[in-house]
């Protein structure tokens, strides 16, 4: 699962050849969750600002992370995105 981001102790990452809807996955600490790209339903929990943070993150990059995840389906190497600061 590679990773295409790192801020505030958060680790996102895409799947390669994961199932639809587009989504991200994200860690912090010992949470695991992943969040639907169009609609940012999330799947599993961690701190509602740390869901805050990503959220802003996605708002900042979201047609970047549309095209990883094009890029992911196909198996492609992923670059990285730039850390929201």
């Amino acid at each position: 699962m590679p990773e295409i981001c790192r801020f505030f102790g958060i680790i996102v990452s895409l799947y390669w050849r994961d199932h639809n809807p587009p989504h991200i996955h994200f860690t912090y600490g010992n949470y695991e969750c992943s969040i639907s790209v169009l609609d940012r339903i999330v799947d599993g929990q961690a701190p509602a600002k740390v869901i805050a943070k990503v959220n802003q993150w996605m708002d900042l990059h979201e047609t970047e992370i549309l095209t990883l995840w094009e890029k992911a389906q196909k198996g492609d190497k992923l670059n990285k995105i730039e850390p929201l600061k």
